[in-house]
């Protein structure tokens, strides 16, 4: 703490100082004029009414009164104490204090020990002298051995005169018994503070203040106390614990979401392993369904209540980077201009994920109904077998894409009255069996069915945003390590993937046992195969396609009917792609996992069915073009 802010301190609490006398205690008095009456009754009077005439302010009269009692009874110590402190509040000061010295010559007690120490260390005129401090407080330490040893008064002045001769150790220790013995004095908690502020805890400090303040402490003194620098420093500390605790309770939060998406992820898997055949989906499964879509949705809504977090979280480290530099007197201007653009930046960026709109456009394009009647039959067909409205739109593709996706507000998709459409990759067609297909098709039938369609709005989104926050912030220059929000982004990224992966597995493996329950585990792993390959050989072939028509300068051939050339190792990478393991990064279990999860599902309810689905398509020409 600032010496001038302590000096400062010491001089207003002379204002209301420790010294001055408290309510006079009647069974105290009636003690000494006791003592009095068996030196000499006829003095008792005398006495009394000089006591009367000091607590009211004549003092005159007062001093002529205690000096009649110490006339005739010297050897009665109070009357030259009471009579010594008024001839120095007075001005009188060496003649009083040559009393105040002869009563505790004739008695060394508290009262004239603190008497004395207080006429040398508070003259009523002018400053102090620092020799007369000196000995009042050698004086007020002699006062511990005395019982009982913790007066109030006493404990006051150590700690006033300790805190003016800068010995802060008594000072510190004088407030401690302050606080043990005598809590109930706005002194205590005026000192406490100072105490507070001298150790640098001055979120304390305030409190001590302002505790005092309730006390009886003027207004104008706690505010001369916490302009000093308290009060700033009090609130500068209160946000700094306040946001620690915030980010702490935002990181436990993040991490106990991780905790969950893993631990949902494995009952998941072993919950998958238990097939009742005889239901699309049990009762467990429905619970773990549930708590996916809850968890799931909580996490959306976490990434959004933790924008505010990385925000103060950006411009804290940012400012306190700039008060390091301070501190250590190097002010590196580049680097702090680079700092401050960064966080300006972020902060932009993250304000720019949340309200810049991205038209999502439908894939490919509609497939018309004259185009493939019998394809659109067999869609029918799959959806009356299961159970559900069948599929609105389809929407031909020129790659290996085959999936479902609801188009259509909340509220439609909720009500199941969004339009429902099929993604079709053209190049799925070539030798894909009819049996196999309509197997692979009631698996997307049964995420409709399972309503995994209609939700997943808040996931949808937080992807989108986070995304966009990236993009933005990698644009700009600022996606770099030394960046907290991009920290924050990867963290949040996979925390969400581990989630919404999970939950998607665990869908893929509901809508593969409906598929599987009406059409069998045979074609649901034909289906399965085949697109899996299908996707293999169709980038093999088309970026061979596409090599060679450029090196060769000549037109692209038909890309669904080239093969992939020499040194191309298809099957390889298809054995690597079925046999592999399922990862905590997958959208999908494996394909023998997947295999091994339906293969109990050996006796389909529906009858098999031969053709391929090209032959679906009226013109096979006017498609591939």
């Amino acid at each position: 703490m600032n010496r001038w802010c302590v000096v400062l301190f010491c001089a207003s609490l002379c204002l209301f100082g420790a010294g001055n006398p408290p309510a006079r205690d009647p069974a105290k008095e009636a003690s000494i004029e006791k003592q009095l009456e068996k030196l000499d009754p006829s003095q008792i009077p005398a006495f009394h009414e000089g006591t009367i005439a000091m607590d009211k302010g004549n003092s005159a009269e007062a001093e002529r009164l205690f000096a009649q009692v110490y006339l005739a009874v010297p050897t009665f110590d109070p009357a030259p104490r009471r009579l010594g402190n008024l001839l120095v509040q007075d001005g009188k000061r060496e003649e009083g204090l040559a009393l105040c010295r002869k009563a505790v010559a004739l008695n060394r007690s508290m009262e004239n020990i603190s008497t004395l120490a207080y006429c040398l260390a508070f003259p009523p005129k002018g400053k102090p002298n620092p020799k007369d401090q000196e000995e009042a407080l050698r004086l007020l330490l002699t006062c511990r051995d005395i019982p009982p040893g913790h007066e109030a008064d006493v404990l006051m002045m150590t700690a006033q005169i300790s805190l003016q001769l800068d010995r802060l150790d008594t000072f510190k220790e004088a407030t401690k018994d302050l606080l043990q013995y005598h809590p109930d004095l706005m002194q205590t908690h005026y000192f406490a503070a100072i105490h507070a502020a001298i150790d640098e805890h001055w979120m304390q400090a305030e409190r001590e203040i302002r505790t005092a303040q309730r006390m009886g402490l003027p207004e104008a003194e706690v505010q001369r106390f916490l302009d000093s620098g308290v009060g700033s420093r009090s609130t500068g500390w209160r946000a700094m614990i306040y946001t620690l605790v915030v980010v702490g309770v935002w990181a436990g939060g993040m991490l106990l979401l991780f905790a969950i998406g893993f631990t949902l992820s494995k009952v998941t898997m072993r919950q998958a392993g238990r097939i009742d055949t005889t239901v699309a989906v049990s009762a467990s499964e429905g619970l773990l369904r549930r708590i996916y879509r809850f968890v799931l949705n909580i996490s959306g809504i976490y990434y959004y209540l933790s924008l505010p977090v990385v925000l103060v979280l950006v411009i804290a480290t940012t400012c306190a980077v700039f008060y390091g530099f301070l501190v250590i007197g190097w002010i590196p201007i580049k680097l702090l201009l680079i700092l401050g653009i960064g966080a300006v930046v972020t902060i932009w960026a993250m304000g720019k994920s949340l309200f810049l709109k991205v038209n999502l456009a439908d894939p490919g394009r509609p497939l018309l109904r004259e185009e493939a009647e019998g394809l659109w039959a067999l869609t029918e067909e799959v959806a009356n077998t299961l159970g559900t409205r069948p599929i609105d739109e389809i929407r031909l593709t020129p790659g290996t894409d085959l999936a479902v996706y609801e188009k259509g507000s909340w509220r439609e998709k909720m009500g199941n009255k969004a339009r429902r459409i099929l993604i079709l990759g053209a190049a799925n067609l070539y030798g894909f069996k009819v049996d196999d297909f309509r197997c692979v098709l009631a698996h997307e039938y049964g995420h409709f069915s399972h309503r995994d369609t209609a939700g997943g709005d808040i996931a949808l989104r937080v992807q989108n945003d986070m995304v966009k926050f990236y993009l933005t912030m990698r644009d700009a220059g600022q996606a770099t390590l030394m960046n907290v929000a991009f920290h924050f982004l990867r963290f949040y990224n996979f925390l969400f993937r581990r989630i919404s992966h999970g939950a998607t597995r665990l869908q893929e493996i509901l809508a593969d046992r409906v598929a599987a329950q009406s059409y069998g585990a045979l074609a649901l792993e034909g289906g399965l195969r085949h697109v899996i390959r299908r996707g293999i050989e169709f980038d093999a072939s088309a970026n061979h396609e596409i090599k060679d028509a450029i090196d060769s300068r000549r037109p692209l051939q038909n890309l669904y009917e080239v093969s992939p050339g020499e040194g191309h190792t298809v099957e390889e990478d298809f054995q690597r792609a079925i046999t592999r393991k399922t990862t905590e990064d997958d959208t999908h279990p494996s394909p023998q996992d997947r295999f091994r999860l339906v293969a109990r599902f050996n006796s389909p309810r529906c009858e098999p069915r031969g053709g391929n689905v090209w032959d679906l398509f009226k013109d096979q020409d006017s498609i591939t073009r």
